[in-house]
């Protein structure tokens, strides 16, 4: 399963906000950098979804506010 993202990285507060069913836009404090906001994102969706972080692995958009992560 493809879930898309919207990243908005360095905020006040980490908030995840569902577009549909496979589509999040996702708000973390951590900044955009050395892949610290990916992180973050990754181990907020997996809370979200009830899985564990390790199983979500990114495939697209490493260094871009939208991306694709893979739910293995």
């Amino acid at each position: 399963m493809y879930i898309k993202v919207k990243v908005h990285a360095g905020e006040k507060k980490n908030l995840v906000k569902i577009k549909s069913s496979d589509t999040f836009e996702i708000w973390v404090k951590a900044p955009a950098e050395r892949g610290l906001a990916n992180e973050a994102v990754r181990s907020l969706l997996g809370e979200h979804l009830g899985v564990e972080a390790k199983k979500l692995r990114l495939i697209k958009g490493a260094t871009s506010p939208s991306k694709i992560f893979e739910l293995l």
